[in-house]
């Protein structure tokens, strides 16, 4: 293992933190949405046909059968479906949506207004009522990360709890957490603080979980293979390597170049490659076999996720909250990812994986993987779309082109990212996205009623 060494700023990412060795109208009013045919939304996103690297980790880790594990991930991609159907069906009303269940997935979708609940139930969830509604929970968080001062180590992890309708701040007492809801002028009924000595840290360390190596002094993990016009590399953590930081491969044969690099703020880069390295849909599994990543389709809260990276190689756990701000030595960083998958120094920037769906990479936690721990992941989408990258997928169009800058804002274009509630145009007809994913040619909105519906 390989660790950072060279000056006292690279000397404080040692934090697991880096994991590099050295983040309608009235519902009531209206009909309840069509359901998609039950095994669309699974077979589109290819949660039908899981790896059996993935399955074997998902027994190990959530201690379920094989058959458990491959009704879970078809479960999950359904109720991901049908609670895009309800977020855009309650609007500002919507307070969120998890799944539970070790295998049913069971979809609880809350509201702020009682008369949402036959909308809800029609749409195969379990309806929840609360009070605050998520864009409100949404701009608490939003205070309390614009309060945070310095390195912010005595309050390092804030996220909107969509299960408790609540932002939590962890912090290591609860002085420090009420100092901070004070400096934010946000209201104390909202916040829910949990007191943890944890110290998440950023995690260093072409295939997804391979290691790297950066100017011959540290370690991350490969995150995912991506390409950019003519050009190909892979996705990775941004506190992994500054913009013009060499890299080697796991066989420390000269490798590529860091063309871009966000950390903190977020943690994110990626890294372009030579001609002697191609960049595959490929990440790396249990006992040297591969899983191939089908797309980017962000999982829901409570559903299962796997990890692939050079210091510990596959592990899985379920994801905690999306949309979490956690402050590391080196800064705060926004938009991660929680989640309950054990990793350790040299992890930084591997995959993160959900049955065949990429989900984003290594960024940094607390634990190790002899006890257990925490960790956080940049999201992969956000990724793409800020540097203009393409998923490498195992579609036969997985060279599915990046959008160019001018494109139309209104028309469907593959390799554009969308979010739940996106419009778009596509032959001649309307469409509304159900799951953030980025756009593939064989997910055309017609194509793809997992993704999109018919308005």
């Amino acid at each position: 293992m390989v660790h950072r060494h060279a000056s006292a700023g690279c000397a404080a990412l040692t934090v697991l933190g880096a994991l590099v060795l050295a983040g309608l109208p009235a519902a009531a009013a209206a009909g309840p949405p069509t359901p998609a045919p039950e095994a669309s939304a699974a077979e589109t996103l290819g949660a039908g046909d899981p790896s059996p690297a993935v399955l074997r980790a998902m027994e190990r880790d959530l201690s379920l059968t094989e058959a458990q594990a491959k009704t879970r991930l078809v479960n999950e991609a359904e109720a991901g479906t049908r609670a895009g159907r309800l977020q855009n069906a309650l609007g500002k009303r919507f307070a969120g949506a998890w799944v539970s269940g070790a295998t049913s997935a069971e979809l609880t979708v809350a509201s702020t207004d009682i008369a949402d609940t036959p909308a809800i139930e029609a749409g195969g969830a379990r309806a929840l009522v609360v009070t605050t509604p998520l864009e409100e929970l949404r701009a608490a968080k939003a205070k309390l990360d614009g309060a945070v001062t310095g390195k912010a180590l005595d309050t390092p992890v804030r996220y909107v709890d969509v299960r408790t309708n609540r932002v939590t701040v962890q912090a290591t007492s609860r002085a420090a957490a009420d100092t901070l809801v004070e400096a934010a002028g946000v209201d104390s009924a909202l916040v829910d603080v949990k007191v943890s000595a944890d110290q998440p840290r950023a995690l260093y360390d072409i295939k997804g979980g391979d290691a790297f190596y950066i100017d011959g002094t540290a370690r991350c993990s490969v995150g995912f293979g991506v390409t950019k016009g003519d050009q190909q590399g892979f996705a990775t953590a941004g506190h992994c390597g500054k913009a013009g930081a060499t890299t080697t491969g796991y066989n420390q044969v000269a490798q590529g170049t860091f063309q871009a690099s966000v950390f903190p703020g977020q943690d994110m880069s990626w890294v372009g490659v030579n001609s002697d390295w191609t960049a595959t849909p490929a990440v790396k599994g249990e006992g040297g076999q591969d899983v191939q990543t089908a797309g980017s389709v962000q999982a829901l809260a409570g559903a299962a996720v796997c990890r692939s990276g050079s210091t510990t190689g596959w592990h899985c756990g379920t994801i905690e909250q999306h949309d979490t701000s956690v402050s590391y030595a080196e800064g705060t960083v926004d938009g991660v990812t929680r989640t309950t998958v054990c990793a350790e120094p040299g992890d930084s920037g591997g995959s993160y994986i959900s049955g065949v769906q990429a989900q984003g990479v290594t960024s940094g936690g607390s634990g190790d993987c002899t006890s257990g721990g925490t960790t956080f992941y940049q999201p992969i989408n956000p990724l793409l779309s800020t540097y203009g990258l393409t998923l490498r997928t195992s579609s036969a169009e997985s060279g599915t082109p990046a959008p160019e800058d001018g494109g139309s804002s209104d028309g469907w274009v593959a390799g554009r990212v969308y979010e739940v509630g996106a419009r778009v145009t596509h032959d001649g007809l309307s469409y509304e996205c159900l799951q953030a994913h980025q756009a593939q040619t064989v997910w055309q909105p017609a194509l793809a009623p997992g993704l999109w519906q018919l308005v």
